[in-house]
């Protein structure tokens, strides 16, 4: 029998999921990274090659930095909205679903994708959390009741 820690029921469907553990979202992270990162620099290089204008308090913020948050952002918010997932995940057959439901909706994805992990960054333990919490949640999961579950069911 499975452990209980690992499984989980959704109610309205009666459907049942795996939890994903913290290694293999940080391996699914890591390819989103560099799948970020590879956008960044090629929407990025042609324009800030020379020069890199700042702005806010002491000049700490640059455009770069804004549009590559922007960047980062939109491709988390829009790959998991459309997919349910990102590159990442895809890969390692994972995905984001809801808790009373699997349609993730914008607020959920802002609060997951923006907020949540906003603040699991600030903290990184938001992040250790899924290693240790029983359904696998991240603080930025825990935000927005969302779990992230391998893609096939029991």
């Amino acid at each position: 029998m499975e452990n209980e820690a690992h499984v989980w029921t959704l109610a309205k469907q009666e459907k049942r999921y795996h939890y994903a553990g913290f290694w293999i979202r940080f391996w699914a992270f890591l390819l989103d990274f560099a799948v970020v990162s590879s956008l960044n620099r090629f929407i990025l290089f042609p324009f800030f090659f020379t020069e890199n204008p700042s702005f806010g308090p002491a000049g700490i913020f640059t455009l770069e930095g804004l549009i590559a948050a922007i960047v980062l952002y939109a491709y988390y918010m829009v790959m998991t909205k459309v997919f349910s997932q990102t590159l990442g995940k895809m890969v390692f057959n994972i995905r984001v679903i809801a808790k009373e439901h699997e349609t993730l909706t914008w607020p959920d994805l802002f609060f997951r994708e923006v907020v949540g992990k906003f603040i699991s960054k600030f903290l990184f333990l938001g992040y250790i959390a899924a290693a240790f919490s029983k359904r696998k949640q991240g603080f930025h999961d825990r935000f927005a009741d969302t779990y992230v579950v391998y893609n096939k069911e029991e």
